[in-house]
């Protein structure tokens, strides 16, 4: 028996897909950099300390004195001891006048300048106190004034560069149905 059947043959529709990848490129140029720091203006004023020693009165417990305060001290000294010897040869001429009255006014006189007092002690030990001191303190104005900063700095912007990407879809193969009519023999 002749049995007529039906054969289909389909093809399956291809697709082609082509991409060209989008690309993005970034650049980040350094900020343009401008800072200035103006130096700061500093003025200092100092008067400086004082500090006076006045050792006069030591030096001159050490007898140790200036040539001219010698001279005056002399000076001094010479005329008192010449008014007390004017004086002690008054004296003295008085008693060798009153002789008369009685006593032994020579020998007195003789026993009294035969006796001479003489002073001793530690002359090269300054008193106490003797050395003067004064201090007056100095003075530091410091006058300072900042200057802010000039920051004049720009950030510069991105380059950015994109390129899109691309999709092509195309048909690669059509779909097709096939059929035939095929007779067999049973």
């Amino acid at each position: 028996m002749n049995i007529s059947t039906v054969q289909i043959h389909t093809t399956k529709a291809r697709l082609g897909i082509t991409t060209t990848p989008s690309r993005l490129s970034i650049e980040q140029p350094q900020a343009t950099v401008d800072i200035r720091q103006p130096k700061a203006e500093m003025n200092i004023t100092t008067t400086p300390g004082r500090l006076t020693i006045d050792q006069t009165q030591a030096w001159a417990d050490m007898d140790r004195k200036h040539i001219f305060q010698r001279i005056k001290e002399a000076a001094s000294e010479g005329r008192q001891k010449a008014l007390e010897g004017t004086g002690r040869r008054a004296a003295e001429g008085r008693e060798l006048a009153d002789i008369h009255k009685g006593g032994n006014a020579i020998a007195m006189q003789a026993a009294r300048s035969n006796t001479r007092n003489y002073e001793t002690g530690l002359a090269w030990v300054p008193s106490h106190g003797s050395v003067k001191i004064n201090y007056e303190p100095g003075d530091v104005r410091i006058d300072a004034q900042a200057r802010p900063v000039e920051n004049h700095t720009r950030a510069n912007k991105p380059i950015i560069n994109y390129q899109p990407g691309s999709v092509k879809v195309q048909l690669k193969q059509y779909p097709s149905i096939d059929f035939q009519v095929v007779n067999k023999t049973v």
